[in-house]
């Protein structure tokens, strides 16, 4: 046995600006580590400030407040004797600097840092007074260097720098660095999680070392949600992993190593000859080392922690945790009385209230878990209690019980509903204990038409009736208007009417996909304008193997009529010879618009592009031993092996539209034909995606425009345009050729 020191990564839930609870939870976390007899602790990026602050970057204010809590953590009794990462902006030289920036998809870096482009480089940075006053220095180094212990050397990254292709990690490892530190904000989206544990991985396991990882957790004010998953690496090999997701919200994650394995592992000729001619970046000296612990366990007691398995979740996983949380942060940072949703019945909403029943199902089990943290613990009954308007010694009994307090649906029927989905709606809210309540709107949809034919002396009709399209459409507009009216008026008073003391009112919910979102298949300012909304950006496709799994994973069987219904606005009436369909209405259906939706945003295609990557995949015969149009097992949720290798298995599927273009025989008129009929629908609805109600961000292509997604709003006809008469001219050649 070598050298063995404890080392320590952390997940924090930061909250932007809350200086005092940011500072409390660095605190503790330092304390955390300390007991577990580390002597280095890293924190993730900006932990002071919290990542979402955006334009607050900009304010003077900011850098003083960071300073004033860096005072009271290097103050603190508890976080003497270890050496800790704590991530904070900073202004050198009346700039922010920064050495690798994030700014693209969610990413603004560029707004508010400025890049450090000096390698290898350090000056003097003059220290704030309250800084000054505590180490009694005026000025410590500044820039990109290796800090120099008595027994090892580390670096540090931060997020954006794992994701680029000539990484800080792979020069430091070559000039001697041992330990890499990364503190990183790195956001969750379904199916991510594999791409950045590999980062992680193969980081050192070609050029050795050990990699300490650390990520906020949780939502910290804006559209994204950070999944935490600290890890703890050496020589390529896992031996801490910290949980994905969780209600947690200081989480430290230890593991005792032999630096001597690094030393070994990287002693080859070649590496050697690379090392040989690396410039060297400068040292900074520390005057303590890793190995000898002042508090705490000692690793020779301890010794080498062992590898362990990595773990993922499944996508279906994923959106019943993700979500969830969000919603939970979000609930208990406003303080709102709970949340409404008009439960239509069908999937969206129901996926969007099963979500809200599986953030019922984490508060009661952490509650009652043995396996939770006593401060968490202690937290979450906290603010169930208040939230819940309970006593304080009121506990949930059941997630349902939770549910009764803080959720609240409501069926919005017209002659146009079916018994089927009024049906389902109220049997739903019963199983996850929603307060549900049933109502009609004909009376105020018959007033609104009444208004309109008596000023303008005009009844409009609906088509199976012999209206126009135009009449036809407002008719369904007005019944899906008035119910985003009705939803407000009851997310008002609904906590009177119940007599929940404190007053407030319910955070109303959207609930269209984004598939929907994408199409522009939503009424602009109907039951899609919301407060917020949690499955924003969750596919269809995702939507519908969530609920798979659900049924089973919830022990919610009514789940499986929502499954097999057909998907229906339920805004035209119903004949013996025509229900409306959604994927009819659209013209596609909700698998082919995640293929556009990818290859628009993710694969930047514009329509000549997608018309010809869809040639080459669309237009392929349907292999024989091939059910490419059947969604895909897996991600139904379905079980198959072990639980670990399903959840990890799981991590790297992709979702149905990507089977869905391994061909399907279509002639190329007839994918001309839909990727025209798709950019055509894009952008006369692209309008819509400017009020878009702010959604929980977890798909690539999401169309969301106000931050992720930015477009114009105003297009030319797409039929009429340079793309579509390209594209038309290579059909006719290809059809002349096949004639020929």
């Amino acid at each position: 046995m070598g050298r063995l020191m404890t080392l320590a990564t952390c997940s924090l839930n930061q909250w932007a600006m809350d200086f005092t609870g940011n500072k409390d939870r660095i605190i503790e976390s330092i304390k955390r580590a300390k007991a577990a007899g580390a002597t280095l602790r890293v924190g993730p990026e900006l932990e002071i400030t919290g990542y979402g602050c955006l334009d607050h970057f900009l304010e003077g204010d900011i850098f003083l407040h960071c300073w004033e809590m860096l005072a009271q953590i290097m103050k603190d009794p508890s976080c003497q004797d270890i050496i800790c990462d704590v991530g904070m902006p900073v202004r050198h030289r009346n700039v922010r600097p920064k050495q690798f920036l994030a700014n693209d998809g969610n990413y603004r870096e560029m707004r508010y840092f400025t890049p450090w482009s000096k390698e290898r480089y350090t000056e003097d940075y003059y220290l704030e007074q309250t800084a000054r006053e505590i180490t009694g220095q005026r000025v410590v180094p500044f820039g990109d260097a290796i800090i120099s212990t008595l027994d090892t050397a580390f670096a540090a990254e931060t997020c954006e720098e794992l994701f680029t292709s000539n990484a800080p990690h792979i020069h430091q490892g070559l000039n001697g660095c041992e330990i890499f530190t990364n503190s990183s904000g790195s956001h969750f989206e379904i199916r991510k999680i594999m791409t950045r544990l590999t980062l992680m991985t193969e980081a050192t396991r070609l050029s050795k070392g050990i990699y300490l990882y650390a990520n906020q957790k949780g939502c910290d004010g804006d559209r994204l949600y950070y999944d935490g998953c600290s890890m703890i690496i050496v020589n390529g090999k896992c031996v801490a992993q910290g949980s994905q997701f969780g209600l947690d919200d200081v989480e430290v994650i230890t593991a005792t190593v032999d630096i001597e394995e690094v030393r070994s592992a990287r002693f080859a000729p070649s590496r050697g000859l690379q090392a040989q001619t690396q410039e060297p970046y400068p040292r900074i000296e520390a005057d303590i080392a890793l190995s000898e612990p002042k508090s705490g366990p000692s690793p020779m007691d301890l010794g080498p922690s062992e590898p362990v398995s990595i773990k993922a979740h499944s996508p279906p996983e994923e959106i019943a945790l993700c979500p969830a949380l969000w919603l939970w942060d979000y609930l208990r940072r406003v303080s709102a009385a709970g949340f409404f949703i008009p439960l239509s019945g069908g999937i969206d909403s129901c996926a969007t209230s099963v979500i809200v029943f599986s953030m019922c199902r984490l508060i009661h089990s952490a509650i009652h878990s043995d396996d939770t943290h006593p401060d968490t613990r202690e937290q979450v009954i906290a603010d169930c209690r208040r939230l819940c308007a309970k006593d304080e010694n009121w506990l949930p009994s059941s997630p349902q019980e939770i549910s009764g307090c803080l959720f609240h649906t409501c069926f919005m029927g017209t002659v146009n509903s079916s018994g089927e989905t009024r049906s389902r709606a109220k049997r739903l809210a019963k199983d996850i204990g929603a307060y549900h309540t049933d109502l009609n709107i004909d009376t105020v949809v018959n007033a609104l038409t009444t208004l309109f034919s008596t000023v303008t002396s005009f009844t409009p009709r609906f088509k199976v009736r012999g209206g126009t399209p135009a009449e036809n459409l407002a008719l369904q507009n007005i019944q899906a208007r008035l119910r985003m009216v009705v939803a407000y008026l009851w997310a008002q008073l609904l906590p009177t009417v119940r007599q929940r003391p404190g007053g407030g009112s319910l955070l109303v919910l959207g609930s269209a996909n984004v598939d929907e979102q994408l199409r522009g298949y939503l009424t602009k300012y109907d039951c899609s304008s919301a407060d917020i909304n949690p499955i924003g950006g969750i596919s269809k496709t995702d939507l519908k193997a969530f609920i798979a799994y659900a049924a089973k994973a919830f022990d919610l069987p009514v789940l499986e009529e929502f499954l097999s219904a057909t998907p229906t606005a339920e805004l035209e009436p119903i004949t013996e010879t025509y229900v409306q369909s959604d994927e009819a209405d659209m013209g596609m259906t909700y698998a082919e618009l995640s293929v556009f939706g990818r290859l628009r945003k993710v694969s930047k295609l514009g329509p000549w592009g997608m018309y010809q990557r869809l040639l080459y995949t669309w237009g392929k015969p349907v292999p024989q031993d091939s059910d490419s149009e059947k969604p895909d097992a897996g991600a139904g949720g379905q079980p198959s092996t072990s639980r670990e290798q399903q959840t990890n298995a799981a991590a790297h599927e992709t979702p149905e539209s990507a089977h869905l273009i391994q061909g399907r025989g279509l002639s190329p008129r007839e994918i001309r034909d839909k990727v025209l009929r798709f950019f055509h629908f894009f952008q006369i609805n692209r309008h819509k995606a400017t009020i878009l109600p702010p959604g929980l961000h977890l798909e690539e292509y999401s169309p969301e425009d106000n931050r992720y997604d930015l477009r114009p709003f105003v297009y030319p006809s797409i039929w009429r345009s340079w793309q579509a008469r390209k594209i038309d001219e290579h059909v006719e050649q290809l059809e002349a050729k096949k004639a020929s």
